[in-house]
């Protein structure tokens, strides 16, 4: 079997995201937001998906695909019979008027390398996930399409006539392209793309520059935070899992989920991401998205949301091809139905940085303190509760170590919120769910294989459990932490280095890949028992796992290395982030932790 890697570069700008395939198509892009429709869905149905593409009129001989170094502006160089020639793809953002220009906007600047090669252009937005076709007619100096939500219009110094009965047209001189939703371009075409380009070019550098890392590896952290920032719904301030829906985790699973929304879970990683590379902007954003949501949640939370806070993100599956023939194709995720009580420890934990951290200035944070008293309070009254856990089993409810992980660590997050504020109401009750859910865990523990396992009762092992070690539940029994990773290993690891989720079956049947991140977890549980050899290695290992460009999948299969799952996952690079910080610490400062 063949290594299976994802062919597509990401661009975005913290309003959109678009996928880049290495022919130049833009195989996925939603608008106007991570989660409307898509208006280019070819990833999964070359039919029925549009295109917005630039190829040759021959074949292609040869792809070469980059971003601009510290940038998401992506390069694209083609090479046919007739010569060479560059696509430069980027959405703009950049500061103006004291605030972000990040518009809904794509931009494409065409331009020969070698000769004058003859280009096919097409552009075909569709709208309603396929099943809407928009109809197009010519202005002076761009094209229209008409029927979406909003007008979208293409404005080139590309000939129209050719572009709309897709001919082929001479290369001779850059050429620019100007793809918009709602208010269209109105100024000059060229000089405007290029200072937008300019622009963007300034401020993604500008934001690598302001990153605190260290030198372990700094080329893939820098990748990784670039991919994680486009992550972030600027406008309310969530953080998808992922852009894409329907990827499969194995090729014929049905392991098929829509990753467009914000889960409580992956925020909490991506942004302790953000806060070990020093990036904050991220959180103070996430802390109004989790105050929108709290009003609307009377006091229960959900796992999931939409990027605007909306609750019901009901599941339907859609008459598309699918990813190479993978089906369902799935719009919406029934686990925002789910009890997965873990959300309240991670809110807590996640939104902690603000109340301790002195580079916040908190005074203002002191009028939320009701927050955190009521999660903290709804933790205690969910401590007899089984749930679906964190890998959102449909037909499994356990008492999960994980969960209480969660609990235990949010009530530590609400103890130090509680010492930094006087507040002896929360840090009482903080106390109190500290010694229940440490009850808890201990119930996991099974003492004839020294590992605590997935559930209470349960003798499955789960790699989420590595968060024990990383987490410091284990620090002051050091013996006891090496015994429980080293049986994690034994169960879930691979020949090749990577980690399993689980072994069991669950309601899809046995795992058939290993999950990233679970794999950078591993990294950072070596690190943490002293096994820093062991970890470098195995981090190192991992890096092969990307696409030409640098970017992660979920899931991997273990035999063949190929990528699976919604692509790229925020889950993978906030692993790659995590593990490279974690070791370079270690190194740094070879007694922490």
């Amino acid at each position: 079997m063949t290594k299976h890697t994802y062919d597509y570069g990401l661009i975005g700008n913290c309003s959109f995201q678009a996928h880049v395939h290495k022919n130049t198509n833009i195989e996925w892009m939603c608008w106007p937001r991570f989660d409307s429709s898509f208006i280019f869905g070819g990833m999964l149905d070359d039919e029925n998906g549009g295109e917005f593409s630039i190829k040759p009129e021959g074949e292609i001989k040869e792809t070469h695909q980059y971003y601009l170094e510290n940038t998401n502006i992506l390069v694209t160089e083609i090479t046919c019979d007739q010569g060479r020639y560059r696509v430069t793809d980027f959405a703009p953002r950049f500061q103006q008027f004291d605030r972000y220009y990040k518009p809904i906007m794509l931009l494409r600047k065409v331009e020969p390398l070698e000769n004058s090669p003859r280009v096919r252009v097409k552009c075909m937005p569709t709208g309603d996930y396929g099943r809407l076709k928009p109809s197009q007619y010519e202005a002076s100096n761009h094209i229209e399409y008409l029927g979406l939500e909003k007008e979208v219009r293409l404005t080139t110094d590309f000939p129209l006539s050719y572009i709309v009965e897709e001919r082929p047209i001479v290369l001779n001189e850059v050429k620019y392209m100007a793809l918009t939703w709602g208010a269209p371009l109105e100024a000059p075409l060229a000089s405007t793309c290029e200072s937008f380009l300019d622009k963007t070019k300034r401020y993604w550098r500008g934001w690598v520059k302001n990153m605190s890392v260290s030198n372990f590896h700094q080329k893939e952290i820098n990748r990784s935070a670039l991919a994680l920032k486009i992550h972030q719904y600027e406008d309310t301030g969530a953080i998808i899992a992922a852009g894409t829906t329907s990827l499969p985790e194995a090729p014929g699973s049905g392991r098929n989920w829509d990753y467009r929304y914000c889960w409580m879970r992956d925020a909490y990683y991506t942004l302790t991401a953000f806060n070990n590379i020093g990036h904050f902007e991220e959180l103070e954003r996430y802390f109004n998205y989790i105050v929108n949501i709290s009003v609307k949640s009377r006091n229960r939370f959900q796992p999931l949301y939409s990027v605007t806070g909306e609750g019901e993100l009901t599941e339907n599956i859609l008459d598309l091809k699918g990813y190479k023939g993978n089906t369902p194709v799935r719009v919406g995720n029934q686990a925002y139905t789910h009890i997965q009580n873990d959300v309240y420890g991670q809110i807590l934990a996640s939104l902690m940085p603000l109340y301790v951290d002195q580079r916040f200035i908190n005074l203002e944070r002191s009028d939320s303190l009701n927050l955190v008293y009521d999660i903290l309070q709804k933790i205690e009254d969910l401590m007899e509760e089984p749930d679906a856990g964190l890998w959102e089993f449909r037909t499994l409810s356990q008492y999960h170590c994980y969960t209480y992980l969660f609990h235990w660590a949010g009530a530590k997050a609400a103890k130090k919120i509680a010492d930094k504020f006087d507040n002896e109401k929360i840090k009482t009750l903080a106390d109190k769910v500290i010694k229940l859910s440490s009850e808890k865990i201990d119930a996991c523990f099974d003492e004839m294989r020294g590992v605590y396992t997935q559930a209470i009762g349960s003798k499955n092992l789960d790699a989420s459990n590595l968060q024990m070690i990383m987490m410091g539940y284990l620090q002051d029994n050091p013996e006891a932490c090496k015994k429980h990773l080293e049986e994690l290993e034994k169960d879930l690891k691979s020949q090749e280095g990577l980690f399993y989720r689980y072994k069991h079956a669950d309601d899809f049947g046995e795992p058939e890949t290993t999950f990233l991140i679970c794999a950078f977890w591993y990294v950072e549980a070596l690190t943490c028992v002293g096994r820093i050899d062991e970890a470098i290695e195995t981090f190192e290992n991992l890096l092969k796992y990307s696409n030409h460009l640098g970017l992660l999948s979920e899931d991997v299969d273990a035999k063949t290395g190929s990528q699976w799952g919604n692509f790229p996952q925020a889950y993978s690079h906030v692993g790659l982030v995590n593990a490279a910080y974690r070791i370079s610490r270690k190194l740094d400062m070879p007694n922490f932790l």
